[in-house]
């Protein structure tokens, strides 16, 4: 073989070897966006409930400095 040819087999080597890299990279993602899922949805509940959160902590403050014997 002629180095034109070495070169052109070593770049088609090259390309599959990174179309296969980007194929495992996608798998992996899915795979760890499916692993995540549940995490991601708890954190979203929390901060969808962190207003009423909020809410409930100056509650809880005014009602404490209003009895202040209680604890």
């Amino acid at each position: 073989m002629n180095g034109r040819q070495e070169r052109e087999r070593q770049k088609t080597q090259l390309l599959r070897q990174i179309q296969q890299q980007r194929l495992e990279l996608s798998a992996c993602r899915r795979h760890w966006h499916e692993a995540t899922a549940p995490l991601d949805r708890g954190w979203h509940t929390l901060l969808s409930l962190r207003s009423w959160l909020m809410v409930g902590s100056g509650l809880m403050a005014v009602w404490s400095v209003r009895h202040p014997h209680f604890f």
